[in-house]
């Protein structure tokens, strides 16, 4: 089946089987490796992508379902080497511990600001469930109300 999206600004006609994954279609066949592979159940939130304004989980996510869609990941959001307020707020207040789990925070972080702009902690639970082993959820729900109220 062809698959076209727009992955990160760029249009990609895909030949794909409709049932693979977008995490496996991002990783294994446009080389996009950020995003990263946790428990493959929707559960952890180390693939969330950001599709059509909304953060989604990838890695149970058929690409059929993405055909004709507008998709960023972990790579397509600095631009000209200037990093987002979200990516730049994640290295002042040293969010990340180990990193594996954050680029898939950072873009559920960059979805829900898009949605709601000053969320509440009430937003936030509901919104980041994402699972980060290290431990580092003060200091995501500080950089959240950092940005909200920058």
């Amino acid at each position: 089946m062809s698959i076209t999206a727009t992955v990160n600004g760029t249009v990609h006609t895909l030949d794909i089987e409709p049932d693979t994954p977008l995490l496996w279609a991002l990783r294994d066949t446009l080389g996009l490796t950020g995003t990263k592979f946790g428990c493959g159940i929707s559960a952890c939130g180390a693939c969330t992508v950001i599709v059509n304004d909304r953060a989604v989980r990838s890695c149970t996510l058929p690409v059929s379902l993405v055909d004709g869609a507008t998709i960023t990941t972990i790579e397509g959001l600095a631009s000209g080497g200037a990093l987002t307020a979200v990516q730049q707020t994640w290295v002042d207040q040293q969010v990340p511990q180990c990193g594996y789990c954050q680029s898939g925070m950072i873009m559920a972080v960059t979805g829900l600001l898009k949605q709601t702009p000053r969320p509440s902690d009430e937003d936030i639970d509901r919104s980041i469930t994402n699972i980060c082993r290290c431990g580092t959820f003060v200091r995501v729900r500080r950089a959240i109300h950092s940005l909200a109220e920058g």
